[in-house]
């Protein structure tokens, strides 16, 4: 090769094989980040302490962030960006928050033959002091530790690992039911609170989104524009470096609006509408670049996932960018095929015609046979295969084919639905719980993947012509 870039297809080929896989140069993003960004050794961290018990007590702690920026991505633009959904809501007994396990299990506890993840994380570059027992082992006996997302040292280590393979950067992922109650309230300032000082040490972007799909009528203006008001007003977050911009605004995200006709919690029409005016057009804390998070049918209502109701059309008309959710809305690589076909190419057509941009979200795989283990049903393991990598690549390809400027990978750390792109590990509890795992690849394969695909969203005029896609057919 006379470019030492490796391209999208080479790295499959290269990661695919065991043998070559422990000797393959890292890619470039690695070597860069090795001289560009501070080791994690090398930082500071301070414990938060026990969540708040009470609105004073947390708004005293959001506060603006004020220690270095190290350069990276490039945050004016949502374009030739590939951004991940960062979960961040895994919690332990021992982590110092004081809420228990959070994600790991339910109100049962989390041990064997009780565990709401799918897949095990890969603690093998954890310091002791971000790994937390379990009631787990090992093959060889050990204890099968976990992290935990209120560990700023964690979330720093995973912010490197996107800095290292170029990922762009994170949506912050912040649900509209950890917003009401101070407790789980602060552990969700908590995360955003490592993710952007993580962000600006390690060069990557980061925005919010809302996930407003679990709130009750009224309770988007009741909560969602408060929460929004603290952020502007006492984090600052607009102000931030490596806060997400798009077409000289702040980007902010809204996922959940129109899906569906079963759950009534799901915002309606006239609220929708109020708080996106809201984010849109208040002269204080306006003027953001909305993506919104909506059905893949939303151009037809009442089909698949989409509301029956056509005034949604208002609602998806007020977006800066449209992101259609896929998760589970396809199995196969020749599903996704038909998926692209009947949906997303008008679905980009009509965008481009309304002055909307379109960002694909492309996953790797899906199962959650523990999850719905602990609530006494039955589901295969996977539910979507990852097929060595070939589903989630298949998906990369066909967003590129689509043209689009960005890319959504959902998600970062998802391991209870086992869509998670950071490192697992092979080497898993054994027990009564099966858990999914590498399928013999390196535990940072998707990541090199996603940095590969990032770069090529960087360089369009290199692939006019689709060269790249057909080399890969």
């Amino acid at each position: 090769m006379n470019k030492p870039l490796l391209t999208f297809f080479s790295v499959l080929v290269i990661m695919a094989c065991p043998m070559n896989a422990a000797t393959a140069a890292p890619p470039e993003a690695c070597a860069a980040a090795n001289l560009i960004y501070p080791k994690i050794a090398d930082l500071k961290f301070v414990p938060r302490g026990p969540v708040a018990n009470d609105m004073a007590e947390l708004e005293r702690r959001m506060k603006p962030y004020t220690g270095i920026t190290n350069p990276g991505a490039d945050a004016s633009t949502l374009n030739g960006k590939v951004m991940a959904g960062y979960q961040g809501w895994f919690a332990h007994p021992d982590d110092g928050a004081g809420i228990g396990y959070f994600h790991y299990g339910a109100e049962k506890g989390f041990r064997p033959g009780f565990s709401t993840i799918e897949m095990w994380p890969d603690m093998s570059e954890m310091d002791a002091d971000e790994k937390y027992p379990t009631l787990f082992r090992l093959k060889d006996g050990s204890v099968a530790n976990v992290f935990s997302s209120y560990n700023p040292k964690t979330v720093a280590r995973h912010f490197r690992w996107m800095a290292d393979y170029g990922l762009d950067g994170v949506f912050v992922q912040r649900f509209g039911t950890r917003i009401i109650k101070p407790r789980d309230y602060d552990f969700t300032n908590g995360v955003l609170d490592h993710c952007r000082a993580a962000a600006n040490q390690f060069g990557r972007t980061w925005t919010v989104m809302y996930d407003v799909s679990g709130l009750k009528e009224g309770e988007m203006e009741k909560y969602v524009i408060a929460d929004w008001k603290r952020l502007v007003d006492l984090m600052k977050v607009r102000e931030d470096r490596m806060y997400q911009r798009h077409e000289g605004k702040p980007v902010l995200a809204i996922w959940g609006l129109g899906l569906g006709n079963k759950d009534p919690q799901r915002g309606g029409i006239g609220e929708s509408v109020a708080l996106l005016n809201f984010l849109k057009n208040d002269p204080v804390y306006g003027g953001n670049s909305i993506v919104l998070g909506i059905p893949l049918a939303y151009r037809t209502p009442g089909l698949r996932d989409a509301s029956s109701d056509p005034r949604w059309a208002e609602v998806y008309a007020m977006a800066d960018v449209l992101s259609p959710w896929t998760i589970g809305r396809y199995k196969s690589p020749k599903e996704y095929d038909k998926v692209r076909k009947d949906f997303q190419v008008g679905d980009v057509a009509q965008s481009r015609a309304a002055g909307q941009d379109y960002l694909p979200v492309i996953f790797p795989g899906f199962s959650w046979q523990n999850l719905m283990g602990t609530r006494g049903k039955k589901e295969p393991q996977p539910a979507i295969a990852r097929l060595r990598g070939e589903f989630f690549r298949h998906q990369a390809v066909g967003a590129r084919k689509l043209r689009t400027k960005m890319v959504y990978v959902a998600m970062f750390d998802e391991m209870d639905e086992a869509t998670s792109i950071f490192k697992v590990t092979d080497d898993s509890p054994v027990g009564p719980n099966s858990f999914l795992g590498c399928e013999g690849l390196p535990s940072d394969y998707y990541l090199r993947l996603c940095g590969e695909l990032s770069r090529e969203l960087k360089t369009p005029e290199q692939n006019t012509n689709n060269r790249w896609i057909r080399r890969r057919q």
